[in-house]
């Protein structure tokens, strides 16, 4: 059973995770009207994840007895002045992440729920790879500068990066 600090911070994320979602959508959304059609598809698959770790932590919740909330959102930023503009945003966005995962985590260790704290295990090594794809992505764009053959093969390339090294699957 899940003690009510575990359940209203495992929920607080649960709105993290569906906003990331909606953010990296209208990413999607500016890219591809930008004419950068495989950044778009990057950040489509992006937002499915987040999407995704928003429903691993319901289901969660729901498992451990408690009650799953599902929030209202804010309407996401949708004109990202240049592309790296953009993925430095994605940055900001999941360093923010991070820490509401490492709070999380905090939590669980104050509440003595070390099951639920091995459970956010994974969403503490996914940060890590999140902010670690978002920095390669910055670099990539800051070497090719205001080249437009290199942001041609970007764009080409980006859209085969993997967001993320380990699938998940809803129940």
């Amino acid at each position: 059973m899940l003690k009510e600090k575990v359940e209203k911070a495992l929920n607080n994320q649960i709105l993290i995770e569906a906003d990331s979602s909606q953010i990296y959508l209208a990413m999607a959304s500016w890219a591809e009207t930008q004419g950068l059609g495989g950044t778009a598809q990057f950040l489509y698959r992006h937002s499915d994840e987040e999407r995704i770790h928003m429903l691993k932590l319901v289901q969660y919740i729901n498992e451990r007895g408690g009650k799953a909330v599902i929030p209202a959102l804010p309407k996401p930023e949708k004109d990202f002045k240049t592309l790296n503009n953009l993925f430095q945003t994605l940055l900001k966005h999941e360093i923010m992440v991070s820490d509401k995962i490492n709070d999380l985590v905090e939590v669980c260790l104050k509440e003595k729920d070390y099951t639920t704290q091995n459970f956010l295990q994974w969403y503490v090594a996914e940060q890590t790879e999140e902010e670690a794809l978002a920095k390669t992505i910055i670099d990539k764009l800051n070497m090719i500068g205001s080249d437009k053959s290199g942001l041609y093969m970007f764009d080409r390339d980006i859209e085969t990066i993997s967001v993320q090294s380990n699938t998940v699957t809803p129940k």
